[in-house]
Order: structure tokens, then sequence, then C-alpha cells
């Protein structure tokens, strides 16, 4: 499993990443959570509004920080 964090590097994308990386360590599932900084990239992807949250390449969450549980909930 991919866990990509689309976003400059703000406040609000940095507290995603801890968010998602923390709910791969609470689930025990096998990711790889990779941070997106690229806009070309993220534009790519169809994301307009940061952070987002995009899981094996379909994007789950724009514009807004998950919980670790709402992200949880999305790896199981």
């Amino acid at each position: 499993m991919v866990i990509q964090i689309l976003g400059s590097g703000c406040p609000k994308c940095k507290q995603l990443e801890a968010n998602a990386r923390e709910a791969v360590t609470r689930t025990g599932v096998t990711a790889e959570v990779q941070k997106v900084t690229d806009i070309d990239q993220i534009m790519e992807m169809g994301v307009m509004m940061t952070p987002a949250l995009v899981i094996d390449g379909e994007v789950r969450s724009v514009g807004k920080v998950l919980t670790v549980e709402q992200i949880s909930a999305q790896l199981v």
C-alpha cells in the first residue's frame, strides 16, 4: 500500500502526514508513506486544495486534516 500526502509543507500538511504515519502504526498495515510537494505532480492528480490524502492512487481527502481514526478506517 502506498499512502501519499500532497501539500507544500504547511502545518496542516505536516499534521496529516503525522496522522497517516500513526494510523499505519496503529492498524499494523504494511504501507509506505510518501510526501508529495511538487505542485505539478499534485495538480496531475486532480487536486486543487491541500493537504490531500491519496491511498494507492485514489484521492481520499482534499483540503482537510483527517484524524488518525479517520485514516485508520480507510486502511483496513
